[in-house]
């Protein structure tokens, strides 16, 4: 049973896999500019934060510099008072903090005296507890429990709310009065005297300038935000189409190459990057190999198609001249049925040959077992030897196994074998094999012949599929001209190459080299004492 795509919901939700198709159908440019925005604007709000509170942090921390030097300064005023009663050192305090009165910007200053109450610059604050003409009883009601909290406040840094004020910044602290003239019990009574020496002092201040700085912060970085990112958006979108560019002109390119015209490229690569020039001159690299490819392909069918109509015209016109004789003389007969199963015997191998090499490509075409090299290099060479009159030569064969195909590369070395009889005068042609070690697992084939030889500038399309050099190498010759080519397959899935070496002498060298060799040390010594063979 298949699997179904998830149907939209009714309400109009964006479910993820919708998501992700609208994201894909954005293009590169405005996907990049996005991105962008999304970092600079976690990037912003992050800075932001931190500079927000950095700020705050850091009034408060002068806020309370200034609170504590503000309460160590009344504390002195108290304790430098010549008058050192209860009374006297509300006095004192009174008088210090009418010289400072309360605003919503200044420092709100109390003491508690044990007897006496409480002083203060803000008298409203403690003093009231019924609303006065200005005020509503929910306002003096809440000024009434602030007051009890300022009262109550334990010592030390606390924040508290103000109606009028805001935040208020509150730092409480008891100072003690020496014992021996702090004169409360003769002047308050019973219930003074149970303070001791001990006087309350508070200092407060608004936290107005902490906001406004805050708020500062906030419109400075909302303003200058909109303008970094409408300039990053800006930015990011001409770099992305700066950086699309190049993929543009290769979707262009690869939509021409879709529509079936191979040729168009892409150049004009200078002012890009390092990994853009290496993606075009790729993608470059891919057009040319499908170009070469689909041109092979074009002479291949064409060639293929040529090879198999010649025969069929030859049959077919025996056929029709035998055909018009009402009564052909058996001679006629016996003629045409020699040159019909000769052509037919010549499409056979055409076609076999075309079957092995489109087998080639695929991962069953080698059957790999090891192979010993001597007795099988031995064997294939008396069997090629015999076939005709031709001056053989065949040098030392290492000793060892190689890991390779028997009959795939049995048919590899017999087509270089026949290509070099084909091309080699009867009785005093040369054909020699030679078989070489390369390196410590590798092994080379040699085979010469001192036959007419290969132009230099076709030593490279000899294994291209049904390429002639000459005359000589005519379909009249026998051969079909995939030869070569075969051979190339073969060596090619051993994991080898094969090439048109250099002859000194007139002549063709091909060398076929393959992988997968072991020696046998112990087999050495036979093999070189048996030596070259020559028939």
């Amino acid at each position: 049973m298949g699997l179904s795509r998830p149907a939209p919901t009714p309400s109009g939700r964006v479910t993820p896999v919708s998501l992700r198709r609208r994201l894909a159908a954005i293009g590169l440019r405005w996907r990049l500019a996005a991105l962008v925005m999304v970092v600079m604007l976690i990037c912003t709000g992050i800075t932001f934060v931190a500079v927000y509170r950095g700020t705050g942090t850091q009034l408060r921390h002068q806020i309370d510099q200034e609170l504590a030097g503000d309460a160590s300064e009344l504390s002195r005023t108290l304790i430098s008072s010549d008058d050192r009663s209860a009374r006297g050192l509300a006095q004192a305090a009174t008088r210090y903090m009418h010289a400072q009165p309360f605003s919503a910007s200044s420092t709100l200053l109390f003491t508690i005296v044990p007897g006496v109450g409480t002083s203060t610059n803000n008298p409203e604050l403690f003093a009231q507890t019924t609303p006065d003409n200005s005020e509503t009883p929910a306002v003096q009601a809440q000024e009434n429990r602030l007051s009890a909290q300022l009262v109550t406040a334990h010592d030390g840094y606390s924040t508290l709310r103000l109606p009028d004020v805001g935040d208020l910044r509150l730092l409480k602290r008891t100072v003690s009065i020496p014992s021996d003239r702090f004169e409360i019990a003769q002047q308050i009574g019973r219930a003074a005297a149970d303070g001791g020496g001990r006087v309350t002092v508070g200092v407060g201040e608004p936290l107005l300038t902490v906001a406004h700085a805050q708020r500062g912060v906030a419109r400075a970085f909302i303003l200058a935000g909109i303008l970094t990112l409408a300039g990053a958006l800006l930015a990011a979108f001409l770099i992305g189409t700066r950086i699309s560019r190049p993929l543009r002109r290769m979707a262009a390119v690869a939509a021409q190459v879709d529509a079936g015209d191979l040729h168009p490229r892409i150049h004009d690569l200078d002012g890009q990057g390092g990994e853009v020039r290496v993606l075009a001159d790729a993608f470059n690299h891919m057009l040319d190999r499908l170009t070469d490819a689909f041109a092979g392909q074009r002479a291949f069918v064409a060639d293929a198609s040529h090879e198999l109509r010649t025969p069929l015209t030859v049959i077919g016109g025996q056929l029709e001249v035998l055909s018009a004789q009402p009564h052909p003389p058996i001679e006629e007969v016996q003629r045409v049925e020699r040159l019909v199963r000769a052509e037919i015997a010549r499409m056979s191998r055409l076609v076999d040959d075309l079957l092995l090499l489109a087998k080639a490509e695929q991962t069953q075409f080698l059957r790999l077992e090891p192979i010993d090299l001597t007795v099988y290099v031995q064997e294939l060479w008396d069997g090629m030897s015999l076939l005709t009159d031709r001056r053989f030569e065949l040098g030392a064969v290492p000793a060892g196994t190689l890991r390779a195909d028997p009959d795939r590369l049995a048919q590899a070395l017999r087509n270089l074998l026949s290509n070099a009889i084909a091309h080699t005068a009867p009785g005093e042609g040369l054909v020699r094999l030679e078989v070489e070690r390369e390196g410590a697992d590798r092994l080379r084939f040699v085979v010469e012949d001192d036959g007419p030889g290969i132009p230099a500038d076709q030593r490279e399309r000899v294994f291209d599929r049904f390429h002639r050099t000459d005359a000589a190498r005519d379909r009249a010759s026998g051969g079909t001209g995939l030869g070569l080519a075969i051979v190339r397959a073969i060596a090619e899935a051993h994991g080898g190459h094969v090439a048109v070496g250099r002859r000194p002498e007139r002549g063709t060298k091909i060398e076929l080299e393959l992988p997968g060799f072991t020696a046998s040390p112990t087999r050495e010594r036979n093999a070189a004492l048996a030596g070259p063979a020559a028939r």
